[in-house]
């Protein structure tokens, strides 16, 4: 029953790829400061090819190697012992017509050694081109690609044809990446990713399970529809009553000032070089409101809410508050259309959350219309919710995910949708008491990081002689001692990527 339940379960998931492909120990490090001899491209290409690469032959040189792959540049690194190189890789617009239109996609590369594991990372949105580790490749001290998600510029066809933006496209532009990259990274190979590039990272592990190792997502949500009501459930109980009727106040007290706000919130967006015309300013300062609970609880610790204004409160602290909790920016033409394809993607398949109007009905003047679909600055007509894929993804985690790590904050509201997973799959889930949207395997309660980092330890291949070094590297993360991003590419709270 069992052997039929995983066959024809994997016939799903590979219907829901719709045509898609879906479904060696290294050599000594080089020691530091030692320079290895450059191999002529010719023998890097064989050696590629063969899966012999070792640290003797110059990274650059079997980059560029590569079917496919442009070394842009290498840049400067801020972590000793590594190299760091921006990357570009020709992806097709469509897998399933390769032959048609293609694209390029970019990808960072922070290299330590080919005999280290690699960490697949996951933006979910676009990225940087400075030096950056995830957690799992600080604690594993490995080497990480960085992929940009594809249509957000600059990997991105052009002209954009939104019918080949879906998480299938998606996961087959990281099956690609992996298949060119394994032959120079021989070592276990971890995905990860936090909020919507931990989405990303599973969604791949499901139509590609054995791409990777294992996975590590952060706070990655798994919503039911568009308009998904358990968010509201989840932000009526979240922190204590008091907390939330502030909030409460907070908002009607905003709307009630409508006429004398907005034209601060034009103001404000203006001073900073942005416009408000797809949606008003209007509009713009009543979805904020809208977005408050959401995003405080999202974002900041609960013993903060007494910072939030009461009502009549002087209107340059009401002002600064929505900034910090919202940030009009958010809402702006310039932002709108730099997270269109996230906003796409909400709208079609990923869902969001359903903001409660209950108690504002009488203020708000456009109920029901702050949705993912609204936020699109293009006609989303004949683009509609499907609501298969969702399920589908949920059913292969809980049932099927095997070697994966799920992170989550307790007050973090994407947390309503965490996805389900079972221990006899050795997959594990943990929710970092009164976390944010910034949770992760650091700051996990002692009990709980242990297991995680063991797990992780052990599916990366690090040998148990030297999983205190692991531990040793989260204490050091977790104290701030060093550098790392759990959830690097949020789509809040941070400037635009270049």
């Amino acid at each position: 029953m069992r052997t039929f339940f995983r066959s024809s379960y994997t016939s799903l998931v590979c219907a829901l790829a719709v045509g898609l492909q879906a479904c060696g120990d290294g050599l000594p490090q080089v020691e530091e400061g030692q320079q290895p001899p450059v191999a002529p491209a010719a023998v890097v290409s064989q050696a590629l090819q063969s899966g012999a690469l070792d640290d003797t032959q110059d990274i650059l040189t079997a980059l560029q190697a590569i079917p496919g792959l442009t070394v842009v540049r290498e840049g400067p690194t801020r972590f000793p012992g590594t190299r760091f190189f921006v990357l570009s890789y020709d992806q097709p617009v469509d897998h399933k017509r390769p032959e048609v239109r293609r694209f390029q996609q970019r990808i960072t590369l922070l290299h330590r050694s080919t005999q280290a594991p690699m960490v697949l990372a996951s933006s979910g949105y676009g990225i940087g081109t400075s030096s950056t580790q995830f957690e799992p490749t600080a604690l594993l001290q490995a080497n990480q690609l960085l992929v940009e998600h594809r249509f957000f510029a600059p990997s991105s066809p052009q002209p954009a044809t939104y019918e080949h933006l879906n998480l299938e496209q998606a996961a087959a532009d990281h099956h690609r990446i992996v298949k060119a990259f394994k032959a120079l990274y021989g070592g276990k190979w971890v995905s990860t990713g936090g909020s919507k590039g931990g989405m990303t990272s599973i969604y791949h592990r499901a139509l590609f399970p054995r791409d990777v190792d294992a996975t590590v997502a952060y706070v990655a949500p798994n919503s039911y529809g568009p308009k998904d009501p358990r968010y509201i459930q989840f932000l009526s109980r979240v922190g204590d009553a008091a907390c939330r009727e502030r909030i409460k106040a907070f908002q009607r007290d905003v709307l009630a000032r409508r006429d004398e706000l907005t034209p601060l919130v034009v103001e404000s967006v203006t001073a900073q070089g942005l416009s408000l015309d797809f949606l008003g300013a209007d509009k713009a300062l009543e979805f904020a409101v809208l977005e408050l609970p959401f995003s405080f609880f999202q974002y900041t610790p609960v013993e903060f809410c007494t910072f939030v204004p009461s009502p009549g409160a002087p209107t340059p602290e009401v002002m600064e508050a929505m900034e910090g909790i919202v940030g009009f920016s958010n809402f702006t033409d310039p932002v709108l259309d730099y997270y269109a394809p996230y906003y796409f993607q909400a709208a079609t398949q990923l869902g969001s959350y359903r903001s409660d109007e209950r108690h504002l009905r009488d203020l708000v003047q456009y109920p029901g219309q702050y949705v993912a679909r609204n936020m699109v600055p293009f006609s989303m007509e004949g683009y509609d919710f499907n609501y298969w894929s969702m399920p589908l993804i949920e059913a292969w985690v809980k049932a099927l995910g095997e070697r994966i790590l799920l992170v989550y904050g307790e007050n973090d509201p994407w947390s309503t949708g965490a996805f389900e997973v079972r221990q006899r799959n050795d997959s594990y889930r943990f929710f970092v008491p009164g976390g944010t949207h910034g949770s992760s395997i650091s700051s996990l309660p002692e009990a709980d990081r242990a297991v995680a980092l063991e797990r992780l330890a052990t599916w990366a291949g690090v040998s148990p002689a030297a999983q205190e070094q692991v531990s040793l590297k989260a204490r050091a993360l977790a104290a701030g001692q060093e550098p790392f991003d759990p959830i690097a590419h949020d789509r809040r709270k941070r400037p635009l990527m270049e």
